[in-house]
């Protein structure tokens, strides 16, 4: 079966071998994402809701790098710095898949990679057969 990967060139993906997207079949898997750029520049400090809209939309990037799009999402995973901040990252994540309601979870967690993440969010996806 064809596997494509998908880089998006920030720093860590070589340094921790991973890659931004893969697609296997008709599987599509997309790493934890966080609102770093290219440079490793966290963009929207302190701003959860800005932070989740950059993600998603560095996840549609992904997605379509692979021929793939947000409506073949059906699972995505919300990883936060401070669960205080729900209603703020669920305000984005519903912006963007308030139709798609693919299944959610949203876990706080003790700490992200750097302390200007506040969100980092990965997501599965299922494409129709071509």
């Amino acid at each position: 079966m064809k596997r494509q990967q998908i880089s998006s060139g920030t720093p860590w993906e070589s340094i921790a071998g991973y890659s931004r997207a893969i697609r296997v079949g008709n599987l599509v898997f997309v790493a934890g994402t966080t609102a770093a750029d290219t440079t490793g520049q966290i963009q929207h400090p302190n701003d959860p809701y800005g932070q989740v809209v950059y993600i998603l939309r560095k996840i549609e990037s992904a997605l379509q790098a692979v021929h793939a799009q947000l409506s073949d999402v059906v699972r995505t995973r919300v990883y936060v710095a401070n669960m205080d901040d729900w209603e703020q990252i669920a305000k984005g994540h519903h912006e963007f898949f308030h139709d798609i309601r693919p299944v959610n979870t949203m876990v706080e967690v003790s700490r992200l990679a750097n302390s200007e993440m506040l969100v980092e969010i990965e997501v599965d996806a299922v494409v129709e057969d071509e």
